[in-house]
């Protein structure tokens, strides 16, 4: 069962203090989904490992809203003129909290995997709030963004390259374009770094290019 605490934060763009709500303890039922999404008891905790400024916008996780956080130059202007603007007087959903600090990320000049891994955690956000349309708009800017990262030298681990092109196909074919997904599907078996290591996942990529279906796979 997911347990919350009451946090104090002040912005380090706009100096407002504010308090918010962080996980303090969780349960998990064990196993993950398709797209590795784990699967928690009661309360879920994901839009609670995040945080919002509701004045500015600014939004990320509890670290980067300590004393001396590092700001890239121009940061506050884009959060003032791109995130304010949205605003409203509902608190923020955790697909928002998530999306805002996928952003934020972006413009800090995080890793593509890094700025991937808090766009799918909105998509995973927008399915607990039933908002389909939001949950596609996000699993595409997290699949361009682990595109994006498997594309550089180093943007990627080599040891989790095959996962994460696993992961590229199934954000596809969850999107509907089955085309790239099994594009990326097929590519799932060449990234794999040794002889028995993630051959689970070659067999997960041909069954979801062949026949898709949710499963649940247990964590060693």
């Amino acid at each position: 069962m997911t347990t919350l605490r009451p946090i104090e934060l002040r912005c380090p763009i706009c100096t407002t203090a504010f308090t918010s709500r962080a996980v303090q303890t969780t349960d998990s039922l064990g196993g993950e989904a398709t797209d590795f999404r784990a699967r928690s008891v009661g309360v879920q905790p994901l839009p609670y490992f995040v945080h919002r400024c509701e004045r500015c916008g600014y939004a990320g996780t509890e670290e980067q809203f300590s004393e001396g956080a590092p700001l890239t130059p121009g940061l506050e202007g884009r959060v003032w003129d791109e995130l304010a603007p949205r605003l409203g007087a509902e608190s923020a959903t955790g697909s928002e909290k998530y999306e805002f600090a996928a952003k934020v990320a972006a413009w800090q000049n995080e890793s593509p995997r890094r700025v991937a891994d808090l766009w799918l955690r909105a998509a995973w956000c927008a399915t607990d709030e039933d908002d389909v349309e939001a949950e596609r708009y996000f699993r595409r800017h997290a699949v361009r963004a682990y595109e994006e990262a498997l594309a550089s030298y180093d943007g990627v681990d080599r040891d989790d390259r095959a996962i994460v092109t696993y992961l590229v196909g199934e954000l596809w074919r969850r999107i509907g374009d089955e085309r790239r997904a099994g594009e990326w599907f097929d590519k799932v078996a060449g990234e794999i770094t040794g002889p028995t290591k993630d051959q689970w996942l070659v067999k997960a990529a041909r069954q979801q290019k062949e026949a898709p279906q949710e499963w649940f796979r247990r964590a060693a």
